[in-house]
């Protein structure tokens, strides 16, 4: 398959759009690392222990969704064919869509605190911080995705209205356009026929 040409986004710019959203994602993967030991290490006491929707769902583990579409976004940028941009696109706005949850659960974890043990308050509160710093990254995150995502889907309406029609065939002839000798041979036949007649 021939290349395809991102028009709107050079390569070099879609190579940095890869690498930060590996780099995202790699933050995000060592984050829920951090939580997970950090929510692990609580001792149950009288309140219970702290247990956001976060950590339960695991939110930051889906940065793995951003390092795939980095992934992906790379390959893009060194074999830009058309499969491999729709593949960018499909990554790219499930990306966005798990920005957004992730997202909207940091928001209902920062907007309630229940009462815990004394004990765990500290390592409640540490957590509570983390959060608020994953809140700030997926604002970034979501530029990027949705960067490449509209981008991309421009120039996938644009090539595709843009694309080639099937040769016609010459009236007369038997052969096609997309052979120019036998067209010359067959014209040059026809026309000594022509002469002679």
């Amino acid at each position: 398959m021939a290349p395809f040409v991102h028009p709107k986004i050079s390569a070099a710019n879609v190579l940095v759009l890869g690498a930060i959203q590996i780099l995202i994602g790699i933050f995000h993967v060592f984050i829920w690392y951090f939580l997970l030991i950090l929510y692990i290490g609580q001792s149950k006491g009288t309140f219970g222990t702290y247990e956001p929707i976060t950590y339960k769902t695991g939110c930051a583990l889906w940065g793995i969704a951003f390092i795939i579409s980095g992934v992906v976004l790379i390959r893009v940028a060194r074999h830009p064919t058309q499969h491999l941009i729709i593949c960018a696109l499909a990554t790219n706005i499930f990306s966005i869509i798990t920005t957004i949850v992730a997202a909207v659960f940091t928001g209902i974890e920062l907007s309630t605190f229940h009462s815990v043990s004394y004990r765990n308050y500290g390592q409640a509160k540490l957590g509570r911080e983390v959060s608020r710093i994953l809140l700030f990254s997926y604002p970034l995150e979501l530029a990027i995705a949705l960067t490449y995502s509209i981008t991309g889907y421009i120039d996938l309406t644009q090539q595709s209205s843009e694309a080639p029609t099937a040769p016609v065939s010459t009236r007369g002839s038997s052969c096609s356009t997309s052979h120019p000798r036998a067209t010359l041979l067959a014209t040059t036949a026809a026309l000594k026929t022509h002469e002679r007649g």
